[in-house]
């Protein structure tokens, strides 16, 4: 927490983060949120001590050659279609 008998977050804090937020509170619940946000910056310093690892992962190539196939040719990808305008598939129209 902070150093000494000096709060590491005061109620004037909270009011402005209160008043940011556009959030009334009453003087119990500044109090409350005081001891809170302390609680969660204490927290924090205590995840600072947690020592770092450094670990490289180990990567993998995950993709392919591309391989060259044959497809279908534009009469074959149209057979199915229910509407077709000049070799091209025809939609609905959208305005």
């Amino acid at each position: 927490m902070s150093d000494g008998d000096e709060p590491a977050v005061t109620g004037e804090e909270v009011r402005k983060v209160a008043d940011l937020a556009r959030v009334d509170l009453t003087d119990e619940e500044v109090e409350q949120f005081a001891e809170q946000f302390e609680d969660v910056l204490a927290d924090f310093e205590t995840l600072d001590e947690v020592p770092e690892v450094e670990s490289e992962p180990e990567l993998v190539n995950v993709m392919r050659a591309d391989e060259v196939e044959e497809g279908l040719t534009q009469a074959e990808a149209l057979e199915n279609a229910s509407e077709t305008e000049d070799g091209y598939f025809k939609g609905p129209r959208v305005s």
